[in-house]
Parts: structure tokens; sequence; C-alpha cells
């Protein structure tokens, strides 16, 4: 169970944060050998809900700054808990970021373990706000971490929003991975979006693979990292 009290936040976000009960699961992303991972992404897992309520019910109250909080203390702590050498993938919600005296503190609390080893993923709801990521674009680049545009093709993250937020990463979502073994016309359009962010100097992630030969499909495609159930379950 991840636990808040000992973190120097304000009294009313502490208050908020023990409220939650709440765990997290890793789900690795590999390199193009299936085996070496290059990152784990932090998946919140609520002892009491869903995650998919926990966000409906903190949405409809205007609370999502608490889950925001709550994600990056938390899965940063339970990460170091788990002694991972590798990256740390991190959702964050395009509407929010942390306040800065709360950055302050995760940067002060975490230290240098965290410089070159987040990756801060960019949901694809609600909405984005360019204050938010411009602040969160900063604190990041500062400790020379990584920014990630999730769920690319669902959602509100499409190639006009990739160009503003200027991304490390992109990762497609299930939509455009599902079957593409035998679908010629999601070949073409994922192989065009990696040519495309390649120009870039974006590294493309597959997420959801659930086969072998979406798998070895999106190899072929040109795909550098990749992530699903065919390869490891979150755990």
């Amino acid at each position: 169970m991840i636990c808040f009290d000992h973190l120097p936040l304000d009294t009313d976000i502490l208050k908020a944060l023990r409220e939650l009960s709440i765990n997290y699961v890793f789900q690795p992303i590999f390199l193009p050998d299936g085996k070496t991972v290059y990152a784990w992404e932090a998946l919140m897992r609520p002892t009491d809900t869903t995650i998919t309520d926990l966000i409906a019910e903190y949405s409809k109250v205007d609370k999502l700054h608490v889950l925001e909080v709550a994600t990056f203390f938390g899965a940063m702590q339970a990460f170091f808990q788990r002694g991972y050498e590798q990256r740390v993938a991190i959702n964050s919600f395009p509407c929010d970021c942390m306040r800065p005296e709360e950055a302050e503190v995760f940067l002060d609390y975490f230290g240098e373990k965290i410089r070159g080893r987040m990756i801060i993923e960019n949901l694809e709801f609600p909405y984005f706000s360019s204050e938010h990521w411009d602040e969160k674009s900063r604190s990041v680049r500062r400790m020379d971490n990584m920014l990630a545009a999730d769920d690319f093709g669902t959602g509100i993250n499409d190639l006009e929003l990739v160009d503003h937020m200027s991304p490390h990463i992109v990762k497609l979502d299930r939509d455009l991975i599902s079957g593409i073994d035998h679908m010629p016309e999601k070949q073409e359009q994922v192989k065009e979006f990696v040519d495309l962010f390649h120009s870039k100097g974006i590294l493309v992630v597959a997420e959801g693979i659930e086969e072998k030969e979406e798998f070895e499909c999106l190899l072929g495609l040109g795909v550098d990292l990749f992530q699903g159930y065919y390869l490891a379950r979150p755990a």
C-alpha cells in the first residue's frame, strides 16, 4: 500500500492523498528483441474500486489534481521499492500538473535518482492544457527526463497535438495495432506514422500487442519499442 504521510506537502493535499487506497503494478516496455526492458510503465490499482471509476469520481468533483500528485509520488515510491534499474513511465493528465511547490518537494525527495529515469506519458483525456503542458515540459526537461504522447490515434492525441508537444516518444494506440498482421491498410498507416515520427527524432512505441503475428509485423514496420500482453502482463 502506498503511504503519503511522510511527505512534506500542503495540509490539504496530504489530507486528500490519505483518503486514497492504492497500489501500483508495472508493465514492461521492451526493445525489439522482446526480452530487454527499456522502461516500466506504472499503473495505479485502487484497492476498493477500479481505476476507471476512481478517475470518473475524482473528475466529477474536480479533484484530478489529487490523482496527478498521487501518481507521481506513489509510482516513484513503488518503482524504487522494486529496485528496477531501467526507466519508469508515469501517466499524467493533459489538463493538470504538479504545482511548483509540489514539484520542488518531489525533486527534493527523490533527488538525482530520477534524473534521466522518467518518461511522463501525457494521457489522451480529458482535455489538453497548453499552460500545464508547458510547465510539465520545463520540469521534465530540466531533469533530462522524457515526454511521451500516450494512445496516439484515439482521444485528443493527434498529429497536430504531437507537433505542439514535441515529445520524445509517441505510443500508438491498440486500435492501430489490433490485427495489423492481416490488415494492409493498418500496416500502411502505421508505416507512415513511424516514418514521420522518426523524421522528427521521435521514438515509436506499439502498445496493446496481444499476438505473436502483430509483434512480428510491427518489427518489420520499424517500430522502436513494444508493449502488450503477448510480451508481458502488468504485475
